[in-house]
């Protein structure tokens, strides 16, 4: 595992953070000032996890497809279909484990898993990250196994996708797990914009490259008809929110390239990426 990019682990940058989760803050130690800005050589922040406890923590794992055209169209072209699953991998994950491990009272695995959905064993991993869905395409029987994962105690999160025709497949696929089930955009009075960072808005990330090639503008949407940011859900018969759909969006890069620019750290990683990842899964942990 290649090690992560640059970290903001120093006080000052974590200080603002700590103000907002109050109780469920955890004292980071020495350690959070262990890396720094700008420098390359910095490793993976990790922690020990106790034996007796090693499978009550939460981990983060990242759905590896292979399939991926926009039902034979494709957007980016099919040269690159079978990569787009690892679009930020695996420094969002890193990034994202430390802060919550860093941050809050939840207990989490340095070591982030990649899984694909008609494994054995998909059961385990209650929270699951699909990145570019734009032009995903899910076999047959990876709907059927999604459909019973997510009906059993599962959750899946989709992140960076912009635009209609990119929602359009995404609306398509997820279709095909739960034709009969509703999708709704969820008001920013939810609680999962609340349950721990108290958001007034919801979030929009772009990009760390679009980020600088507009900074200064207000310009957050990266397509024409991206401008305005979906947070969109899919709930079981018991009101369990068992589908998260970002779009027009980018959570990951905002994990991803936090030691990149002290701009986009301040502005997109601090703000409102972490914000909204520590939200999402403390609120289906514990929902």
């Amino acid at each position: 595992m290649n090690p992560a990019k640059n970290y903001f682990l120093l006080h000052s940058a974590a200080r603002p953070l700590r103000r907002v989760v109050a109780a469920l803050v955890v004292i980071a130690g020495t350690h959070a000032a262990q890396g720094q800005y700008g420098n390359p050589q910095v490793g993976i922040p990790t922690w020990e996890v106790d034996p007796e406890f090693k499978h009550d923590v939460f981990t983060f794992a990242r759905v590896q497809y292979t399939s991926y055209g926009l039902r034979g169209y494709g957007i980016r072209g099919w040269g690159r279909g079978d990569s787009m699953w690892a679009v930020d991998y695996p420094d969002a994950e890193l990034n994202l484990a430390f802060r919550l491990q860093q941050m809050t009272s939840m207990k989490v695995s340095p070591e982030p898993v990649v899984v694909k959905l008609d494994q054995e064993g998909l059961q385990d991993y209650p929270f699951l990250y699909i990145v570019e869905p734009g032009s995903l395409h899910f076999g047959e029987n990876e709907v059927v196994a999604l459909r019973e994962y997510l009906l059993n105690g599962g959750f899946l999160m989709f992140d960076d996708f912009w635009g209609e025709r990119e929602w359009s497949n995404v609306f398509y696929e997820i279709k095909r797990v739960f034709p009969n089930r509703e999708i709704i955009d969820l008001p920013i009075e939810h609680p999962i914009f609340h349950i721990v960072f108290d958001l007034k808005e919801k979030p929009q990330i772009p990009s760390i490259r679009h980020a600088e090639s507009f900074r200064g503008t207000n310009i957050t949407w990266e397509r024409q008809d991206a401008k305005t940011v979906h947070y969109r859900g899919i709930f079981d018969d018991n009101g369990r929110l068992i589908v998260l759909i970002c779009q027009n969006t980018d959570l990951g890069d905002g994990w991803e390239r936090e030691g990149e620019s002290h701009y986009y750290f301040r502005e997109f990683a601090e703000k409102k990426a972490y914000p909204m990842g520590i939200n999402i899964i403390f609120y289906v942990m514990t929902h």
